[in-house]
């Protein structure tokens, strides 16, 4: 885990100190190491500060800052045959071999073909850059719960783990790069190449029993391959269905769980959190927040997220809270329910949309949801994670677990226009696993408004004589100064 950066400058000039410039700005992502390469040469040191780069000279370069989650990681980057590789991200099933060490394996040879080939047959949440003389290749999974941003300007191309490294480069048009995607990037800009994108299959006519007994299985395999190489993990748990289906299935595997929960102080739901933890026997680290802590993080988060978008930063806060507990617990891996809810039909606009439109209306737009989801949800989340040194891993996001999804008919996740529990196959599931009604029909409540964090802000934003929106981006504008909203 950490953070890259790659840097094309189209008037052939050195680019390598911007690099360098780029990794400074993502230090918060990654800390235990610094890389710097070109396409036949690398410098790896302890600290940025160490960094030299006086002998290195190239119009291509790529960086990377590094923090090791598990022992296997190592600095990067490395050299292939006359070509450089950063890999960030994770591979599901992990081997004894480091994620990077696994992809310049299977780039010897015809580079752009095993490049492909990396995007259709390797699972897991990632993205890559290989550096070649006045060109870079690069390419991130199809689901693109790892965030990476690229833009260019009259001078340079560049591609990093956050935007704000793009924006010291005077950047300003920075764009999420598609996942699935692989790119060439050279002296005239970017060219795009779908690969390997999330698709809609075709419906499978399945009865509730059936398909709740293969997502059983496939949701368990997905956690076991995300807990295998770990002593301890952590669930953001909530209570609901989906942090309680993925405890109860990480519980049977060989590692030690942990629930953290957070939350303004004296909300209702910490009740029920504390009787889900209690039903699942699993022990749960509570903490509870006060306004002035709402009005203090704000600023951060949304340097985090860099977006003055006030529905991201009620969410982005109690995932901030959540990795702060986990880290100093000393806990690096975090277990997150997201995805659950585009795949079975979990929000309460799935309802309207059905009423009004019908079934095939309601799965196109729950297919997109899961296709847009990086860009709604899965960076944001991992960025604002990041910063504690904790490691977002996503089991309802596991390619397989997906594509079954995908393929159920609706009348498995939404049963009518009516039906106020919706996911009803999850829910299904859950009581296969033996949990109790009032966890499995437990209804949805989204994060904001159970932790009490809207509510805090919209508290915060009337005593400014402003909406949530206004403060938000009041707030984003000086964090922000110079980046329009």
């Amino acid at each position: 885990m950490g953070a890259m950066a790659v840097a094309v400058d189209k008037t052939g000039e050195n680019v390598v100190p911007k690099v360098v410039f780029m990794l400074k700005e993502l230090t918060h992502r990654g800390a235990d190491a610094h890389g710097v390469a070109t396409p036949n040469s690398v410098r790896v040191t302890k600290t940025i500060e160490e960094t030299s780069i006086e002998s290195i000279n190239s119009s291509v370069a790529l960086g990377h800052n590094l923090s090791r989650t598990v022992s296997k990681d190592h600095p990067q980057p490395v050299l292939g045959d006359d070509f450089a590789l950063v890999f960030e991200g994770r591979l599901f099933p992990s081997t004894n071999l480091s994620e990077v060490d696994q992809v310049l394996e299977r780039l010897q040879g015809n580079l752009w073909k095993n490049a492909e080939d990396i995007l259709t047959e390797l699972y897991g949440s990632y993205v890559f850059v290989i550096a070649q003389p006045n060109k870079a290749i690069v390419g991130r999974d199809s689901l693109g719960a790892t965030p990476l941003y690229y833009g260019e300007n009259e001078t340079i191309c560049a591609v990093a783990s956050e935007r704000k490294a793009l924006w010291t480069l005077g950047i300003n048009n920075v764009r999420s790069f598609p996942p699935g995607n692989l790119a060439v990037v050279n002296a005239h800009g970017f060219v795009f190449y779908p690969i390997e994108t999330v698709t809609q299959p075709p419906i499978e006519p399945m009865d509730l029993e059936m398909a709740a007994k293969r997502l059983q299985e496939l949701l368990l395999e997905s956690t076991k391959e995300r807990v295998s190489n770990l002593e301890n993990v952590m669930i953001a748990f909530s209570g609901g269905l989906d942090s309680s289906i993925i405890a109860a299935l990480a519980k049977t595997c060989e590692t030690e769980v942990h629930l953290v929960s957070v939350g303004l102080k004296d909300q209702p739901e910490i009740s029920h959190v504390k009787a889900a933890a209690k039903a699942l026997r699993l022990p749960l680290h509570l903490q509870t927040y006060m306004l002035n802590d709402v009005k203090r993080v704000l600023p951060h988060v949304l340097w985090l997220i860099e977006e003055p978008n006030a529905v991201k930063a009620n969410i982005a806060i109690p995932f901030y809270w959540t990795a702060e507990v986990a880290s100093k617990l000393g806990c690096k891996v975090l277990l997150v329910g997201q995805g659950s809810d585009e795949l079975f039909g979990g929000y309460q606009r799935y309802l309207r949309i059905y009423s009004r439109s019908g079934t095939a209306a309601v799965r196109d737009v729950m297919y997109r949801d899961v296709a847009l989801a990086y860009e709604a949800n899965l960076q944001r989340d991992n960025q604002v994670c990041s910063f504690h040194g904790v490691e977002l891993r996503l089991p309802f996001l596991d390619r397989e677990v997906v594509c079954f999804s995908l393929s159920l008919p609706v009348s498995l996740k939404i049963e009518c226009a009516e039906n106020s529990l919706r996911k009803k196959v999850l829910r299904r599931a859950a009581q296969n696993l033996g949990m109790p009604p009032f966890i499995a029909n437990r209804p949805k409540r989204a994060i904001q408004y159970e932790t009490g964090v809207n509510k805090a802000l919209r508290k915060l934003a009337r005593e400014e004589g402003l909406s949530i929106r206004e403060y938000v981006k009041k707030s984003f504008r000086k964090v922000y100064p110079n980046v329009g909203a």
